[in-house]
């Protein structure tokens, strides 16, 4: 098991692997002809960046069991997903902010996201974990107001893409077991902390290697694309001021803070 992070050394980008706050540097490319290069360092010296650059980011809806069952939709024949611009990327610690034009609930929702890590293309769901370079935290955030604004047309790219509304990080773990894993979502402020979330990836619709299947079939994936697998009951409004905090115990804590202005 490694955790992957991507960050800036006196103002110069560098990536490498992080453990018990010692960075250590690789030269090369994350996802191929990567090596130490012996330099290390704390992660008190370093900003933190995006954990890798995806060409894009797709993010499932109705992925959940106990969602579905709570909304009364049907199964999904084919994962049910849209897509993230790169505009909307951000980092952990970052500050989210309430977009000019909505005046409704901007929503947090804890997410698994899976990261490729080689051009994957119509593969099986066998063949899948093959293609998977590791996972990382995601809040998917969603502008309510702005996505059931029209009653003809549900507005997924709107509400989904305003600027810094696919926050993830703050790195990427891989050789880890995503069936065993547990999200949970907090929101912290005023002296309070709030457990707003608390699911198992084990209840799933569509496992992480059904995803990455389904969704190669669709279009290529490319290395440092992430697929975000979607929510479960519990996802909810940010309070202004106040931090959110997704945790994935072993891949990591996703925290940024929330403005209303």
């Amino acid at each position: 098991m490694a955790n992957w992070i991507r960050f800036l050394h006196q103002q110069e980008p560098k990536f490498g692997t992080i453990a018990d706050n010692r960075i250590v540097v690789h030269s090369g490319g994350m996802f191929d002809h990567c090596e130490a290069t012996g330099e290390e360092i704390t992660s008190e010296e370093v900003e933190l960046q995006i954990p890798c650059v995806p060409e894009k980011i797709l993010a499932l809806w109705n992925n959940f069991h106990a969602t579905s069952e709570k909304t009364g939709l049907p199964k999904p024949e084919h994962p049910w997903y849209f897509v993230k611009t790169p505009n909307t990327y951000a980092p952990a610690y970052s500050q989210i902010t309430r977009p000019g034009t909505c005046q409704g609930k901007i929503l947090f929702e804890g997410e698994l996201g899976i990261v490729i890590g080689k051009p994957c293309n119509a593969v099986t769901a066998q063949d899948a974990k093959d293609y998977i370079f590791g996972y990382t935290c995601v809040n998917d955030v969603t502008a309510l107001e702005c996505l059931f604004k029209e009653e003809a047309f549900a507005h997924w790219s709107r509400a989904k893409c305003f600027d810094g509304f696919a926050v993830f990080g703050p790195g990427i773990t891989t050789d880890i077991d995503p069936s065993k894993l547990v999200i949970k979502t907090f929101l912290e402020g005023d002296g309070q902390v709030q457990e707003r979330q608390n699911y198992p990836v084990s209840d799933m619709i569509y496992s992480p290697c059904e995803i990455v299947s389904h969704l190669s079939h669709d279009m290529t994936l490319k290395p440092g694309d992430i697929i975000a697998c979607g929510t479960s009951i519990g996802a909810g409004a940010m309070k202004d001021g106040w931090t959110v905090r997704i945790e994935i115990e072993g891949i990591g804590e996703l925290i940024n803070t929330y403005s209303d202005s």
